[in-house]
């Protein structure tokens, strides 16, 4: 026997389990980590990927748009942003000309508090500072319509710019592939209606047929959302990017910057190579933690623990979550979809009317439903729990027992298990 360690909020649950029975003890791979961020950042934008160096891009009197994530990203904004608006400085571009777009997609504004905590008070003090509205119509420009059908409207701060800069961190996402790139145009500054047809390709082009199998984690060719995103930027046809990528720890590891989306694939390749673990064989069991706090701070977040897990157990399998979540219903409109148990109506009904909380829902139900999902959480969440489809668990050593009576009614006695200690950030690739 021998004692594991899961992350759950700011503490770990431990559990004994036979040894010879764990496959995979899923960590990421061995990633460097930054050291100096600022240097990193100043040296990618002078020596960039398929691009001249930014000082070569931007030209004095110019007026420069900025791109950034909003609060609910990590892209260590405050720590590039003030970088890149040195060098702009550096070749004549004053900061009365460069306006920084909060990409908030369809989310809402910042505070003025949430703007310093993402950019860094002196950058709030200095530059103006815009919040997309995906809703105002008015401060939508029109700039065509992608093979898909889409009619791509963007931010009119962005349109109007003589230069587009993007930001962001470049990350696993559960149905854009990845994040980061063209997704700072595409939902980032975008027309509601513009984003929501694009993000209605995640439900599988046949009714009742749940969602689009082609629409996942690391996957970009055939994928159209990805395909989608990547024409509505090339309308816009941006300037330079800078991206950060992150250890599957939440540390930086390099900063890529350059061509909008050659270097951006760059620092997807890179990120696979830290964050993707290559599998030989799905398990019976899956035990995953989305990686702890912040990741579990509510049950919306932390389904993409959900969404990586699946790729590492049998179908009919045993997955075990342990998610903090003392934000559990946050936000509503999500987990009001989450606790619905017809999973046929609520195909139709996310079909006739697309929201992307009631997508997460849906996809993360999907997950579970041929599955014994155990969650360990804290006693005051189980109620809700219960009408998510999972079993609550005050530990993960309850958990463990339980799951073991259900190898027993199976009659498994090879049982096979696998340990997910950041599932969230970790992406297992089975080999074939």
């Amino acid at each position: 026997m021998k004692k594991y360690f899961l992350p759950i909020g700011k503490r770990q649950e431990e559990v004994l389990l036979p040894e010879e029975h764990v496959i995979y003890d899923i960590h990421g791979n061995e990633a460097k980590i930054c050291s100096d961020v600022v240097t990193a950042t100043r040296e990618a934008i002078r020596k960039p990927v398929a691009s001249k160096p930014l000082r070569e891009v931007v030209h004095a009197g110019e007026t420069v748009a900025i791109i950034i994530s909003d609060i609910t990203r990590l892209c260590g904004t405050s720590e590039i942003l003030p970088v890149i608006v040195e060098e702009l400085n550096s070749i004549g571009v004053k900061d009365e000309e460069i306006t920084v777009v909060v990409a908030t997609g369809t989310h809402r504004g910042h505070t003025h508090e949430e703007d310093i905590t993402v950019c860094g008070e002196a950058m709030v003090k200095r530059l103006k500072i815009v919040q997309h509205d995906s809703r105002k119509s008015e401060d939508m420009v029109s700039l065509g319509k992608t093979s898909f059908g889409n009619d791509v409207a963007i931010n009119k701060y962005v349109a109007n710019a003589d230069r587009v800069i993007l930001t962001g961190a470049v990350t696993l996402h559960p149905f854009a592939g990845f994040g980061g790139g063209r997704k700072a145009v595409m939902p980032g500054v975008a027309a509601y209606d513009s984003i929501m047809l694009n993000h209605c390709m995640t439900m599988s082009p046949v009714e009742g047929g749940g969602c689009n199998a082609a629409c996942d984690a690391s996957l970009l060719e055939g994928n159209p959302i990805h395909q989608d995103m990547k024409e509505a930027a090339a309308l816009l046809n941006p300037d330079f990017l800078v991206n950060t990528v992150f250890t599957s720890d939440g540390e930086i590891s390099e900063i890529v910057a350059g061509h909008w989306y050659e270097a951006w694939l760059k620092g997807c390749q890179d990120l696979l190579a830290m964050s993707g673990v290559h599998i030989k064989e799905l398990a019976d069991v899956v035990i995953a933690s989305a990686g702890g706090y912040p990741k579990d701070l509510n049950l919306y977040q932390a389904t993409k623990c959900h969404m990586n897990a699946q790729f590492a157990v049998k179908k009919g399998g045993i997955m075990i979550f342990t998610l903090d979540c003392p934000d559990i219903k946050e936000p509503a409109i999500f987990t009001d979809c989450f606790s619905r148990n017809d999973l046929e109506q609520f195909e139709k009904d996310i079909r006739a009317n697309f929201t992307i909380p009631a997508f997460v829902a849906f996809k993360a139900r999907s997950i579970i439903k041929d599955a014994t999902a155990y969650l360990v959480t804290r006693p005051e969440n189980f109620d809700f729990v219960r009408r998510t489809g999972h079993i609550p668990c005050k530990s993960l050593a309850e958990a463990w027992e339980l799951a073991q009576e259900k190898l027993a009614q199976q009659g498994k006695e090879n049982y096979t298990i696998t340990i997910m200690g950041h599932g969230s950030a970790t992406l297992p690739i089975l080999d074939k």
